[in-house]
């Protein structure tokens, strides 16, 4: 696991500053404190920083290959290389590490643009082939690994975080439509982020840079597609998903330095631990985090699985003092970021990485075995309305105006004044008619009809499934796993010098798991039935069938008595710079609604608060 970063400069006597490239790594020393190495070729750099994983002695990078004319930086992990590696050397081609890195540079030489397609792991790279004048960037199937790039007339800079690119280029002008993306959702949608200039390189997708006319085309190489095999009974599935997930999870337990798992208790982290731990011929290290609050605390499940798998279990209990830690965050994320789990997740990768390098996760399960409780609500309205006609849905809409926005029903009756299916894109922070009371009438101005809740649907729209509760997984896998949970994972791990490896999340399982008719996923309500019943043999009833927790912090009651103080300090100054973005009523309302109990706004609460930190450090 590493930092990549570089500059190309479109005039080709404008060479690199070796300085700026400098400034860029530093910034994300934390990503790789083994090493570090840069390549200069005139008008193109690039830049690395390396936490050793693989071939600790001669796995140096930026690498190339015999001749020198194609350089590669990656970020990652590439869980097949050696596979690769044996096939090309029966081709002829020679190497001169061990390294996973290094196939890249021959897989290319051997198959062009199209090699990424042959890549089985989590990576964004960078790669310049000297001799027909191109730089390719390119990014892994699912968005494990993060790759951001800024474009502009002069120049194309790109890096594993924003925070490198704000080292050599200032004055970024905001992207209001990100911003009303993370108060509608909690995080920006697609490619863009909070800074116009600034993008995220889709997942699945690689951007070839022409060194000759500057002109570059960005084209998606992977399509994750629902191909149902309707003729395989239930317990073949049960066979095929007990392989595949022991076969994923050894090829992520490769490793020469020390590794361990997350562990929470819930099914997908247990069921990745008892996987390694029947792969492994010594216990498996495993790490959790708990709270006071017996809502939110999930250690005695943890433990449960701990004793049963005879792990070296670890753990740790958060209390309110741990959210003067949002600097910090603020700091790690570079944008806004709602996700108060970001927090646990940072004190759980602090922990971990002082025992193991390299950690195993869960992440991804419920987004591709239908394990979230709003699949199992949304399916049932969906069905239950699927014809539910424009008359209707417009009785709905004028009955809205008879309710508070702090009704609790009054989210659910606002997207059936539209559409059944749209309850896909129902989960998020503020709602449609809650942002025109929040939003001040410059910031909605400004914004010009854009909405976040119909990029959504765009993006739904597009599927053609034709399976209400697959279109669900797949509006996830797309927006909230990409953009939310795997963005909190690796920053928050990142931060401590840690990788995390997502075995779920290798796409080879994911498409199997799309193979699954979502009969066997959602199953008489029970989410993640058919990956459940797989596990039965490894597994305890009460882990497999406990009525499900998120990973979250007890903000509920921290904003009520702890942190009530704390809260009001923040928020409700009159100088606060939110004000430029949002409505000085509003926020005292959220936050008198949520002290009455009338409505849990704790996530309302933290976005606004993280917001309002967040532009303190960057106005």
């Amino acid at each position: 696991m590493c930092g990549i970063a570089g500059i190309i400069n479109f005039d080709k006597n404008n060479g690199v500053d070796p300085v700026e490239l400098k400034l860029m790594t530093d910034a994300i020393v934390s990503r790789g404190p083994d090493d570090e190495g840069f390549y200069l070729a005139g008008n193109i750099g690039f830049g690395f920083r390396r936490l050793s994983i693989i071939d600790l002695h001669s796995g140096k990078q930026p690498i190339s290959n015999e001749d020198g004319s194609v350089w590669v930086i990656m970020n990652g992990e590439i869980y097949n290389y050696k596979e690769i590696k044996s096939d090309l050397l029966s081709r002829g081609h020679t190497f001169k590490t061990n390294s996973d890195t290094e196939v890249l540079v021959h897989l290319y030489e051997e198959f062009g643009e199209g090699f990424v397609k042959k890549l089985r792991g989590m990576f964004a790279f960078a790669l310049h082939d000297t001799v027909q004048s191109k730089v390719i960037l390119g990014r892994d199937r699912l968005g494990i690994k993060p790759l951001f790039y800024y474009s502009d007339a002069a120049s194309m800079v790109f890096g594993s975080e924003i925070k490198e690119i704000k080292k050599v280029r200032k004055a970024l002008e905001l992207n209001n439509e990100g911003i009303l993306d993370y108060f509608t959702y909690g995080y920006t949608l697609e490619e863009k982020t909070c800074y116009k200039n600034i993008k995220k390189l889709p997942p699945a997708h690689c951007l070839v840079l022409d060194l000759n006319t500057g002109n570059k085309k960005i084209e998606r190489y992977w399509q994750l597609e629902y191909k149902p095999e309707a003729q395989r009974t239930e317990d073949e599935w049960i066979e095929i998903i007990n392989e595949k997930l022991k076969e994923t999870v050894k090829c992520h337990m490769i490793s020469d330095v020390p590794l361990g798992a997350f562990l929470s208790g819930g099914v997908d982290s247990s069921a990745v631990v008892a996987a390694m731990a029947s792969l492994s011929a010594i216990p498996i290290k495993t790490f959790s985090i708990g709270f006071k609050e017996e809502k939110y605390n999930e250690l005695k499940y943890a433990k449960i699985v701990s004793g049963k798998f005879n792990t070296e279990h670890q753990e740790l209990i958060l209390e309110p003092g741990s959210i003067d830690i949002i600097n910090d965050i603020v700091d790690l994320y570079d944008e806004p970021y709602a996700d108060s789990s970001a927090i646990p997740t940072y004190f759980l990768s602090k922990m971990t990485r002082q025992h193991v390098t390299v950690a195993l996760s869960g992440d991804g399960g419920d987004e591709i075995f239908a394990g979230y409780k709003s699949y199992r609500k949304a399916d049932y309205i969906h069905r239950k309305l699927k014809y539910n006609p424009p008359i209707m849905r417009g009785l709905i809409g004028l009955g809205l105006k008879m309710y508070p926005d702090h009704f609790y029903g009054k989210g659910l009756l606002y997207y059936l004044s539209k559409q059944s299916k749209y309850l896909a894109c129902y989960n998020g922070i503020f709602k449609e008619y809650e942002l025109s009371n929040l939003l001040n009438k410059d910031f909605t101005c400004s914004l010009n009809n854009y909405s976040s809740f119909d990029s959504k649907i765009k993006m739904l729209n597009s599927y053609k499934s034709g399976d209400f509760v697959t279109d669900c997984e797949l509006l996830d896998v797309h927006a909230y796993m990409v953009d939310d949970i795997l963005t909190k994972v690796d920053r928050a791990s990142m931060a401590n010098s840690l990788e995390v490896r997502v075995p779920l999340l290798d796409h080879e399982l994911v498409e199997m798991a799309f193979k699954i008719p979502s009969k066997f996923k959602l199953k008489e309500g029970e989410g993640k039935y058919i990956f459940k019943k797989s596990l039965e043999r490894e597994l305890p009833h009460e882990i497999l069938y406990r009525k499900k927790q998120g990973f979250a912090l007890p903000l509920s009651k921290w904003f009520k008595n702890d942190l009530d103080n704390y809260v009001k300090s923040q928020l409700l100054d009159k100088n606060n710079l939110i004000y430029n973005f949002i409505d000085a009523g509003a926020v005292k309302n959220v936050i008198a609604v949520h002290a009455k109990g009338q409505r849990d706004f704790s996530a309302q609460i933290w976005t606004i608060l993280f917001f309002s930190e967040w532009l303190k450090k960057n106005s």
